[in-house]
């Protein structure tokens, strides 16, 4: 109930900030957190990396949300490897399903912000080159 709820965002917090500070993953041991919450904790951690990659590319560091989209991807991988633990954890399946659709958005966004530079790139290029065209002659 409520009390695995709070131990799943105790997880998730934890998670997210060791991921974040240090670039590895915690174990339930060290946060001493049943392994059912962890793993459901772990699962929305996607959801907090979604936020920073928005933060990110908001910023205009590309680079960043790129390396968050494949932290994601990595987490997702590892949660559908855990083949028996759709069967004895509850809500995981569609924390997963959910997960899939937050990556594959993130991917969409990331893939439109690299596209934009790209556009942006070219387009000062391109003002630059005219420029030059229309500069008069000093003879």
């Amino acid at each position: 109930g409520m009390f695995n709820a709070a131990l799943q965002e105790y997880a998730e917090a934890n998670i997210f900030q060791t991921l974040i500070q240090e670039a590895r993953f915690i174990t339930p041991e060290e946060i001493t957190v049943p392994l059912v919450d962890y793993v459901l904790g772990l699962a929305d951690v996607i959801g907090e990396y979604r936020r920073l990659v928005l933060d990110t590319l908001l910023e205009g560091d590309v680079e960043k949300g790129v390396t968050c989209l494949q932290t994601m991807d990595e987490i997702y991988i590892e949660l559908m490897a855990m083949d028996e633990a759709y069967m004895l954890v509850p809500g995981l399946r569609r924390k997963c399903d959910v997960a899939r659709r937050i990556i594959e958005t993130t991917r969409g966004d990331i893939t439109q912000e690299v596209r934009r530079k790209s556009l942006e790139k070219y387009l000062k290029q391109f003002e630059k080159e005219q420029r030059k065209t229309r500069q008069p002659r000093k003879d």
